[in-house]
């Protein structure tokens, strides 16, 4: 394990060093956890009372957060304590698992299919007609990509992960284990008789953009026709549902157990809390806020936030908390 000095380590945030220390620091860690040999972050004055207890030898915090470094210890003071952190856990990265061949013997790969240069391919992948692969894409094992799509340069996909046919992806995206891209959509209507479902064929794909990043578990569905779109820089968390023909803008973030039912259109900038659902064929405007467990019936104007079940503007439902729990308080 390698360990660095403070100095080393401003080097990469180029933050105000306050104090000193003689420890060099081999891993980041929180204050509660932290060792010596630790590094850890302060972005919020509520955490600032952990520090005295902490046993971390340099701890990175906001200019605005006024604090004691302490004996052979050490304060950064940065603009974003929680920016300087991404700077340090990528200085602290360990890298990502090398594939030894840059194709596995074990790996399938149809004749028609297209590899750019430095494409790496884990055991047992599938790679089926007419697929096209962009220079440096990792490909770890047992992925499938099927037939007449198209995966970008520079992209990391993780095991377990499906990409159903005629799916478009942009260059410079992450998919973590056991993504789902371009199943069919939900789509079923009654039966003339009354007796079962009707299947409707689900015949779109899946467009996403460049620098895209899909959690663990997630689902992409295809268009019923036309595309599902996720456009450049959209974040999405783990265990997410996004619905046939829905059109995410650029930079919208996603958080765990949300989801998009079909025909769902973000603008750009739009943060959906977790758990939160957006009903069919409903908008919302660039910069948008849901709040965590929100069910957003209607549109929403840009830069709104709203909250609650059903979703409303965010000042009217904390009023109605308030008010609920005063007649609870009187009863």
């Amino acid at each position: 394990m390698k360990s660095y000095t403070i100095a080393e380590i401003n080097a990469v945030i180029n933050g105000v060093v306050l104090g000193n220390t003689s420890n060099e620091i081999n891993a980041p860690e929180q204050l509660e956890k932290a060792t010596i040999h630790n590094i850890s972050f302060i972005g919020n004055r509520k955490y600032a009372k952990l520090w005295s207890s902490s046993k971390a030898s340099v701890a990175v915090i906001d200019k605005k957060i006024a604090l004691e470094p302490g004996e052979n210890r050490a304060l950064i003071q940065v603009e974003s304590a929680d920016l300087a952190m991404a700077q340090i856990l990528g200085f602290f990265n360990p890298g990502m698992p090398i594939l030894d061949e840059e194709i596995h013997p074990s790996a399938v790969v149809h004749i028609s299919a297209k590899l750019g240069a430095n494409v790496h391919l884990g055991a047992n992948c599938y790679i089926g007609k007419n697929v096209t692969i962009g220079d440096g894409t990792t490909i770890y094992p047992n992925v499938t990509v099927m037939d007449d799509s198209t995966i970008g340069m520079g992209c990391t996909i993780w095991s377990g992960t499906v990409i159903r046919e005629r799916t478009i992806i942009g260059h410079q995206c992450i998919f973590h284990t056991n993504v789902s891209i371009g199943s069919d959509g939900f789509g079923f209507r009654p039966s003339p008789d009354g007796r079962g479902l009707v299947k409707i064929p689900q015949i779109g794909n899946v467009v996403i953009g460049n620098g895209v990043e899909i959690g663990a578990n997630s689902c992409v569905d295809r268009g019923k026709f036309s595309s599902t779109i996720i456009g450049d820089g959209t974040k999405i968390d783990n265990l997410v549902q996004i619905g046939h023909n829905s059109i995410l803008g650029r930079s919208c973030i996603m958080a765990g157990h949300s989801g998009l039912a079909g025909s769902v259109t973000l603008g750009d900038g739009v943060i959906i809390g977790g758990s939160a659902s957006i009903k069919d064929h409903t908008t919302l405007h660039s910069g948008v806020t849901v709040g965590a467990g929100s069910g957003v019936m209607g549109d929403v104007a840009a830069g709104k936030t709203v909250l609650g079940y059903p979703a409303c503007d965010s000042r009217d439902m904390l009023k109605q908390w308030v008010a609920l729990r005063k007649l609870g308080k009187g009863a």
